[in-house]
């Protein structure tokens, strides 16, 4: 376990890295974006997960590569809201028409504290202020990644001072067999109900997935152009697998207390040669994104109550990535 500077963020903190190792995974951490930035199994010579070879990559990272989504994961369509009877603006910093990922500054693009860190885990936090992005209530959050075997737990819990709206998510990208595109992975995801949009914006309809490329139950490639809600639950339980991601010699299982799964395809990336770990390129769909969340533009819809925080209350989300041997041929 080592903890070191590497570089300093745009607002001139330290951008500190944390490795945790427990002899089966290895993980390095981030404060800058609460970030996973390599993830790497024992007897195995690749990551199993995107990120950059240079740390200073992470304050730009458009696509959001390995970063802690908050204070709001996903989008808001139109950027404003109702917040305990009054009308919210938010950061409309996707295209100046919708909030993504908490706006321009939202937690990926912050820098977080580390309280506490050992062998095996690593505890992040953050402050955002009362009006932060237009959101109300100063609200704290924990951010604890954890190795456990071949498992790796990300978990975020948080508090207000005052009524507001909440949504943490981690944001990795995946590739088990570390070739040029993820078209060899197998994924299964345990929903029956997707939610139809383009370009990641949701219509706010939801639709059975029933003869579409998103009925994933009983696995099948990642759909081209995949940017979208898959429905778990309709709130937030305990820890239960959601989903699955088998390759040629490596399965994953995903588990989580989130009613949501965000599968984005990666067909936007375009990370050139020696940007990417070990010096990768990453092309399109070199990596899918798998983002166990809150459904989208949950505070304008019935689903609203997954997303609210009264003070008093406590968020709390928790994702585990299981490894183990792959069990499914991929076609």
């Amino acid at each position: 376990m080592t903890r070191t500077i590497l570089a300093h963020a745009p607002d001139g903190a330290p951008i500190e890295q944390v490795t945790l190792d427990n002899g089966v995974l290895q993980a390095r951490i981030l404060s800058f974006g609460g970030t996973l930035r390599d993830l790497r199994l024992a007897g195995l010579d690749r990551p199993l997960v995107l990120g950059f070879e240079r740390v200073e990559d992470y304050t730009e990272n458009p696509l959001y590569l390995g970063v802690s989504v908050g204070r709001l994961a996903n989008r808001v369509v139109g950027g404003d809201t109702i917040v305990d009877g009054r009308p919210v603006q938010l950061d409309r910093n996707e295209g100046g028409r919708h909030m993504l990922h908490g706006g321009q500054d939202g937690t990926g693009r912050r820098s977080w504290r580390i309280e506490d860190h050992g062998p095996g885990h690593a505890l992040l936090s953050d402050t955002l202020p009362d009006g932060h992005m237009g959101f109300p209530g100063t609200l704290n959050v924990q951010l604890r990644y954890e190795l456990d075997a071949a498992a790796l737990r990300v978990t975020y819990t948080a508090t207000a001072d005052a009524p507001t709206i909440c949504s943490f998510a981690p944001h990795l990208y995946f590739n088990l067999s570390g070739g040029d595109t993820i078209d060899d992975h197998v994924l299964t995801v345990h929903a029956d109900r997707y939610m139809p949009g383009e370009g990641g914006v949701p219509t706010g309809e939801l639709a059975s997935v029933e003869g579409t490329p998103f009925d994933l139950r009983q696995g099948g490639s990642v759909p081209a152009g995949a940017d979208h809600n898959l429905c778990i639950a309709e709130a937030a339980g305990p820890l239960r697998e959601i989903a699955r991601l088998d390759a040629s010699d490596l399965g994953m299982r995903i588990l989580s207390t989130e009613p949501g799964l965000q599968l984005f395809d990666g067909g936007a990336l375009a990370i050139p040669a020696g940007a990417g770990l070990d010096g990768r390129a990453y092309g399109a769909r070199a990596g899918m994104a798998l983002e166990p969340q809150r459904w989208p533009d949950a505070p304008n819809n019935a689903w609203r109550d997954q997303v609210t925080l009264a003070p008093g209350q406590t968020f709390r989300a928790e994702s585990c990535f299981v490894f183990e041997p792959g069990v499914t041929a991929p076609a």
